[in-house]
């Protein structure tokens, strides 16, 4: 049976990569036992590619589909017969690996980590995470498979994705540094930090084997730390913007709203002393607000909408009574 399984061996003679999966990007060729000779066949079909390694070095890389003759030390029928007490295996081996040479599609990445970087505009530090999509296709096979595959057997897209994933995150903390992205600005500027990215991985990436094409980020989201911070700004800046249109700076605005929590509170010391600290400091600032807005004797070119949302603001924080805010408000309406 040994020496019939060695000849049956030999005698074959045509290899090829049938039907490869869908989710293999390199695989080894076994032929079921067969063995490499000179004389046999070698089928590289379209959008594939072959390297031969010969007694544990790359000789040879096909690239483009093609029929050829392998030429090795193991001569058909020599070999069976001075290697019959070893069961008709010859110590010259050879293997042969199948690559995808087509463009690999839509394939998913994402941060495994957030990104920290500080934010160039309100010096705090962001936690940044992305995702997006990208397409590849080997162009140094060589360098890929050494660089790259390794002693592996087969290698997947899936593998290579996880490989992907993980060299990513220098390059764009990298870029987000450099290029000085505040966080409020990520979102809008997708594209250009993707092209930016693109230019650094296509460098970065050639020296494995592999080009890069379509590098895409779909989507970005902060750690939780960052989205506080960033939830303060925003309740801060609409503060802030609210005390403009009501004709307040900041500070009394806040001061008001103190009066209003000390209100709330009133039955308590601290929001006692808090409420008289807050009165002390807006008292002229509010003595000013109704002398200007409301005195009858001095000339006052105010907006009289102004006026009216000056009136409400004392109104809500108590600063003036329901009859005071009624008639005032009459008088203003009046003078329209």
């Amino acid at each position: 049976m040994a020496l019939f399984d060695g000849v049956k061996r030999q005698l074959r003679s045509v290899i090829q990569w049938e039907s490869p999966s869908s989710d293999v990007l390199f695989q080894q060729w076994r032929g079921n036992g067969d063995e490499l000779k000179n004389a046999s066949k070698l089928i590289v079909g379209p959008g594939q590619g072959c390297i031969f390694v010969y007694q544990g070095k790359v000789k040879a890389v096909l690239e483009k589909e093609c029929l050829l003759n392998l030429e090795t030390d193991n001569i058909p029928f020599w070999t069976t017969v001075t290697k019959f007490m070893q069961f008709f295996e010859s110590e010259h081996k050879a293997q042969l690996y199948f690559f995808k040479r087509t463009k690999i599609l839509d394939q998913k990445w994402g941060t495994s980590s957030p990104i920290k970087y500080e934010d160039p505009k309100y010096k705090f530090p962001v936690g940044l995470q992305a995702y997006g999509n990208y397409s590849y296709r080997i162009v140094d096979a060589k360098s890929f498979f050494v660089d790259v595959v390794g002693g592996e057997h087969d290698f997947y897209i899936e593998d290579f994705r996880h490989i992907m994933s993980n060299r990513l995150m220098h390059p764009l903390t990298d870029f987000l540094a450099e290029s000085r992205f505040s966080y409020a600005e990520i979102d809008a500027n997708r594209e250009e930090i993707a092209q930016g990215m693109d230019k650094v991985l296509q460098a970065e990436f050639q020296k494995l084997g592999f080009a890069m094409t379509d590098f895409r980020i779909e989507g970005t989201n902060f750690d939780t730390d960052t989205l506080t911070r960033i939830n303060r700004i925003a309740d801060l800046t609409a503060e802030a913007q609210a005390a403009k249109a009501v004709g307040l700076d900041y500070a009394s605005m806040q001061q008001l709203e103190a009066m209003r929590e000390a209100a709330r509170n009133e039955g308590g010391g601290a929001g006692l002393g808090m409420g008289l600290g807050a009165g002390m400091g807006m008292g002229q600032s509010m003595a000013n607000a109704m002398s200007a807005g409301f005195g009858t004797q001095q000339t006052n070119t105010e907006d009289p909408m102004q006026k009216l949302a000056q009136l409400k603001t004392m109104f809500q924080a108590d600063l003036i009574s329901e009859t005071e805010y009624a008639a005032k408000k009459k008088d203003i309406l009046d003078a329209l």
